[in-house]
């Protein structure tokens, strides 16, 4: 399959490298003149934990494979949109009138309706996943990421098409497990929420680093977490539809903080994606965005807003 990475971040290249190594052609759309700026190599520093519970170290200079336009008769199977959740409606926008027959995977966070977010492209040749990785690039552009097992997947409703299971047999086929849901607009709330909680503590401390091993800011991430709930049921999320992934923040904290605590300081996988993050400010956005509907809905959110002052708009740059 001849798949378009879009963009060259942390996701994309981790993905496209995976995808490359099971045989599929892969390459980077990005902006014009920034071909020549990356250069024709990516340096990684990966831990694949694919198939080795504590991952397996690849070192590697990986040659790529840029374009700077995209026709609308290009040949293009899979385009893969993963970016920061506040510049997807720009990347919607471009793909568009470009989208050619590809099917396009939307894969990264979102806090906007998810069927309001891709109507620039055709509904069937959209395809809804959140990738099971996470890293940074680091001074050098060398990027130090983890790949996890897991790939989620999910509809908005009903059984996937042909279209959307060929996507899932693409990611299989390069080793990863799948996990479906198909109530994903509510999957993609409440890991937004998710990640609102922990970084009232990342940000508060100063990275998510200094998060990892810390018990009683992991405790206070998942009482943030927990207090976000009710927002998501403002948004006409059921709760009980996904109370396996709420599990670590409705059980106990005292329980669930030193087993999220210990997961996130000693377990490689996870470890790599705490120490290797390198952007603050979509931390900061997540926490922003939370806060302001939050408020556009009246829900109490104490925790959150409580931390505000470590995410305000004048803290950017």
């Amino acid at each position: 399959m001849k798949v378009l990475m879009f963009g060259r971040g942390v996701i994309a290249v981790a993905y496209g490298w995976a995808l490359e190594q099971a045989g599929h052609q892969v390459e980077f759309y990005v902006r014009p003149g920034r071909a020549a700026e990356y250069g024709p190599t990516i340096d990684l520093e990966l831990l694949d934990a694919r198939r080795r519970v504590l991952g397996r170290r690849v070192t590697a200079t990986w040659p790529v494979r840029y374009r700077e336009t995209l026709e609308p008769d290009h040949d293009v199977d899979l385009i893969v949109v993963s970016v920061q959740h506040y510049s997807l409606a720009e990347a919607m926008a471009f793909l568009g009138p470009r989208v050619g027959r590809a099917t396009v995977l939307v894969f990264n966070n979102l806090w906007v309706e998810p069927a309001a977010a891709v109507e620039a492209l055709p509904a069937d040749q959209v395809a809804w996943g959140f990738p099971g990785a996470g890293g940074g690039f680091d001074d050098d552009g060398v990027l130090h990421a983890t790949l996890l097992p897991l790939v989620f997947f999910g509809t908005l409703g009903g059984p996937p098409s042909d279209r959307v299971r060929a996507v899932r047999a693409v990611f299989r086929g390069a080793g990863f497990r799948i996990r479906e849901t198909t109530d994903f607009r509510g999957w993609l709330f409440l890991h937004f929420l998710q990640n609102a909680g922990l970084h009232t503590q990342s940000l508060r401390l100063g990275s998510l680093t200094a998060l990892a091993g810390n018990r009683r800011a992991v405790r206070e991430s998942i009482l943030a977490t927990r207090e976000l709930l009710p927002l998501a049921e403002a948004r006409g999320v059921d709760l009980w539809r996904h109370r396996g992934d709420l599990l670590p923040f409705t059980a106990p904290s005292w329980l669930t903080a030193p087993a999220m605590s210990w997961l996130f300081g000693h377990f490689p996988p996870m470890r790599t994606v705490m120490e290797a993050h390198a952007n603050p400010e979509e931390l900061r956005a997540v926490c922003r965005d939370t806060l302001a509907e939050a408020r556009r809905l009246g829900v109490a959110v104490p925790r959150l807003e409580a931390a505000e002052p470590f995410f305000a708009a004048e803290q950017v740059g």
